[in-house]
């Protein structure tokens, strides 16, 4: 507990010490209690593993036809793209509508798996790895933030659509990179852009974000957030050991933060790789951008186009609190909240969330039909 009690003192306050080591012994003990009952639990799961749902889904595994797109820094990015298969219903429609979806914090494209293998006949569908995450370049530190992200999604837009229309779909961190695009690209929508959807994500002021701590707690792990990402950073051989000896407890934090329903075996075992697989430098680079982020500027100009808000009803990281705050200041909006449900919810109620971004889809096609005649009246 003393190292963690020593991180950051002289850089935010004398008492920032101290207050990490309450933290850290309340997290401690939540580890601790949430290790133990998650053994349990993994127990029973093995026996339940021929039960599983999920236990034949690739996981992972889909792909598509891989484009490599270089940022204006120079970082290649990963990025696959799934055509339109022949006689579906964007094939038979042929008005080229691309729908391009932006993973979150931590994760990788693979987060959106059951986008992926169940909305094909909408359009043709974009995926890509964020920098420093998947199977995309590592960025330079100091640019790490979602002003970037932001500039980063401008290039897969060039790359994977340079014409016709777009419907740009975010799932936390990913939300963000769409409010940094639409607030570098304003002009762009409700004219190329048609369409955005926002998952379990934030306009700003997450730095006030509960967590699903108590209040003072949360203030103050936000306090010293910035601080100790730096020091999780310089220590990366020794953080990456640790992680690995104190799996159980990773897990535990996985499956609470991820979810909030009991979800398979399968699709925890997923979350949880894709988490782990993303270096912890990675993790506390992005940490300050995210907790500095604020893009409600940006959210005058997505109310130009139709625009989904989602989001789980339990979710412990980005409340629904913050959706509220984004449908308050975008006109044409829906607002979703999915009950017993968490972070991940593109995965953990993914017939839900496929069936209002089918609805999306729906609603942009209906406005692009209803402009074409006045397009060519004034042509």
């Amino acid at each position: 507990m003393s190292e963690i009690s020593g991180l950051g003192g002289s850089s935010t306050g004398p008492n920032v010490g101290r207050i990490a080591g309450v933290i850290g012994a309340i997290g401690a003990a939540a580890a601790v209690g949430a290790a133990i009952g998650v053994a349990a639990e993994r127990g029973i799961m093995r026996r339940a593993r021929n039960n599983d749902p999920d236990r034949d889904e690739p996981f992972g595994k889909l792909s598509g036809r891989v484009v490599t797109v270089l940022t204006d820094d120079g970082i290649p990015l990963h990025v696959e793209v799934d055509d339109p298969t022949e006689g579906s219903l964007a094939d038979r429609l042929g008005d080229g509508l691309t729908i391009i979806f932006s993973h979150g914090y931590a994760l990788e494209s693979g987060s959106w798996h059951y986008q992926r293998r169940d909305l094909g006949e909408l359009g043709r569908l974009v995926f890509w790895d964020q920098r420093s995450h998947g199977r995309s370049g590592r960025g330079n530190p100091d640019n790490s933030t979602i002003d970037q992200l932001g500039r980063d999604l401008a290039r897969v837009v060039e790359a994977t659509a340079p014409t016709g229309p777009i419907i740009l779909v975010g799932h936390s961190m990913g939300g963000m990179t769409v409010m940094s695009y639409a607030s570098h690209h304003p002009e762009v929508l409700g004219s190329r852009v048609v369409g955005v959807g926002l998952i379990a994500t934030s306009s700003g002021g997450l730095r006030d974000a509960p967590m699903g701590l108590p209040a003072p707690v949360a203030k103050a792990l936000h306090t010293i957030l910035p601080s100790l990402g730096e020091n999780l950073a310089k220590q990366k051989g020794l953080v990456e050991r640790g992680r690995r000896l104190g799996n159980d407890v990773v897990y535990a934090m996985t499956k609470l933060y991820s979810f909030g329903s009991d979800v398979s075996p399968s699709l925890a075992d997923y979350v949880h790789e894709m988490l782990s697989n993303t270096p912890i430098d990675v993790v506390a680079e992005f940490l300050p951008t995210l907790e500095s982020h604020d893009k409600r500027v940006a959210l005058e100009a997505i109310g130009n186009v139709e625009t989904l808000v989602l989001v789980g009803a339990d979710d412990r990281l980005i409340p629904a609190a913050h959706s509220d705050e984004i449908v308050r200041h975008v006109g044409t909006t829906e607002l979703v909240v999915i009950p017993d449900s968490g972070h991940m919810v593109m995965l953990e109620k993914y017939p839900e969330v496929n069936q209002h971004l089918r609805d999306l889809v729906r609603r942009v096609r209906q406005d692009m039909a209803h402009e074409a005649p006045q397009e060519q009246e004034t042509s």
